[in-house]
């Protein structure tokens, strides 16, 4: 599939911004929504599960409903990352607005503003102490390693750039990932060339 192509047809939620569409996976761009065992805390300290009800919000509004999408890319699980309307509704800028996913900065900043706007006004998982997905998702990764056993090539950008390191490299083991500022696991060499890392020289 061609990055101009367009994915249509009924949407099944997978989870808060991830859809089924017509079959095929998509990630919506610009955004990123809390992981789906991911725990936020009130301000009286309860903790409670956010993820799994940002997931339940996002399938009563979108699940069954008919979507377009417009590929932008795709992710290292070649998943297709695209901006998807419902009813010439931005799906994106939906989800941040009612503070169900923020704006994912790493990649754009479409959403910087509409995030900031549910921030000032509470909504969602505003009312509530969120961690940043990305550096959930990171502080998982340090604990338990690669997302999948086939995907342990390390993303690290330096101040000498983007550099993955594979498995038995001189630097691989103290290597760490933080998805939070960019960095990334790779299933393939080709992959990660492809997303402009460079191999490490040892």
């Amino acid at each position: 599939m061609s990055a101009s192509a367009d994915v249509a047809g009924f949407v099944r939620v997978i989870d808060g911004d991830t859809f089924d569409v017509a079959g095929q996976r998509v990630r919506i761009f610009g955004i990123d929504a809390p992981e789906g065992k991911q725990t936020c805390e009130t301000e009286q300290g309860t903790l409670w599960p956010c993820g799994a009800w940002v997931s339940a919000k996002v399938s009563d509004l979108y699940d069954g409903n008919g979507a377009v999408c417009s590929q932008v890319d795709l992710d290292r699980y070649g998943r297709i990352v695209a901006r998807c309307s419902v009813d010439g509704r931005d799906v994106g800028e939906d989800l941040v607005s009612r503070g169900l996913a923020f704006a994912y900065r790493a990649y754009s900043m479409e959403y910087d503003l509409v995030e900031k706007g549910a921030a000032i006004n509470d909504r969602g998982l505003h009312e509530s102490r969120v961690q940043n997905p990305a550096a959930y998702r990171a502080e998982r990764a340090e604990r338990n390693g690669p997302p999948h056993p086939n995907c342990a090539i390390k993303g690290n950008i330096s101040k000498n750039g983007r550099i993955y390191h594979m498995p038995g490299q001189h630097d691989y083991e103290r290597t760490g990932i933080n998805e939070a500022s960019g960095e990334r696991w790779f299933c393939t060499q080709f992959g990660a060339r492809l997303a402009g890392w460079r191999k490490a020289r040892r």
